[in-house]
């Protein structure tokens, strides 16, 4: 039996991300994290005679958050353009990890079709040595552009 080796282990600070919003490409340099999740949804089917329900997956919900650094007005304009417009641009962001150290290679996910759950467009804090903000947000669709090889055991 092999073990995992360390290397392959991927940093989470190795990788890119880039935003799509309304075709434009964006470097989301701001990015402190991304986390982007899909939950099944479950309805139970009763059996006869099984004394226990199963479970059949039913839907799927995308929800997700990334927490940016403040130095960047393209979340602002989203929610002011909204304000004066009606319109919200479509959304998309692309994860990268490639983690140079590992043997294990690259893994790229598009994430489509976001809807941000609210927007800060405007923040002061005098006891925080840098300005960041947390958003939260869902997604209906996502494709695993590129995946990693499998880790050979040492």
């Amino acid at each position: 039996m092999g073990f995992l080796k360390s290397g392959d282990v991927i940093s989470g600070r190795e990788g890119t991300a880039f935003i799509t919003i309304d075709g434009r490409n964006v470097p989301m340099f701001f990015l402190k994290n991304f986390e982007a999740t899909i939950e099944l949804q479950k309805g139970e089917v009763p059996v006869l005679g099984k004394r226990m329900n199963q479970q059949k997956v039913t839907g799927a919900t995308g929800t997700g958050s990334m927490t940016i650094y403040k130095v960047t007005s393209e979340f602002a304009k989203i929610a002011i353009d909204y304000l004066k417009k009606g319109t919200v641009p479509a959304i998309n962001v692309k994860i990268t990890n490639d983690d140079p150290a590992s043997s294990i290679g690259r893994q790229s996910t598009l994430v489509k079709n976001i809807l941000l759950d609210s927007i800060v467009i405007a923040k002061l804090d005098i006891e925080s040595e840098t300005l960041d903000e947390d958003v939260d947000f869902t997604f209906d669709d996502a494709d695993l552009l590129e995946q990693f090889k499998t880790p050979t055991l040492g």
